[in-house]
């Protein structure tokens, strides 16, 4: 039985592209049904592909290749939790070096718009430590990163 909560990602005509690789880059990803259009429609011709349903790291979702004119923003994102820093520079050299590009603070964007967080755990727990000026520390050394370092982090946490 499908999800009752499924995330709908809108693309222009690359939902079966993106779904893949997100399905050969992510732990617990998947491809699952391939949904061609019953008929023309203004983004494409009856038999394209419609919606793709996949799944990434356990969350269920559908592409929608709904044409152009809605491309993606970052006021939605994945937020990946790594656990140490090959893990880190896996995920994000996979996004950057298949046509994403970085930005700041642990953020990047895949090549269809898409924005990602890779996160280490060791981030979040340095930016949310007790100690008010050790988390202090933590933060303004992530402000100043695009990929995380997490021995960086860790220093700066130390002080």
């Amino acid at each position: 039985m499908p999800s009752k909560n499924t995330i709908c990602l809108w693309y222009d005509g690359t939902a079966l592209d993106a779904a893949t690789f997100y399905a050969r880059t992510f732990p617990d990803s998947a491809v699952g049904a391939i949904h061609r259009a019953p008929g023309d429609y203004p983004a494409g011709k009856q038999g394209d592909v419609l919606m793709v349903e996949f799944t990434v790291m356990g969350i269920p979702c559908l592409g929608m290749n709904g044409g152009p004119g809605m491309p993606h923003n970052e006021s939605f994102s994945f937020q990946v939790a790594t656990d140490d820093q090959a893990e880190t520079d896996r995920l994000w050299q996979a996004i950057i070096d298949h046509g994403g590009q970085a930005s700041e603070c642990g953020w990047c964007k895949d090549r269809w718009g898409l924005s990602w967080q890779i996160t280490p755990r060791a981030l979040m727990a340095a930016v949310t430590d007790p100690d008010p000026a050790a988390a202090k520390r933590a933060f303004e050394a992530m402000m100043g990163m695009s990929k995380i370092d997490i021995a960086a982090i860790e220093a700066a946490r130390r002080g």
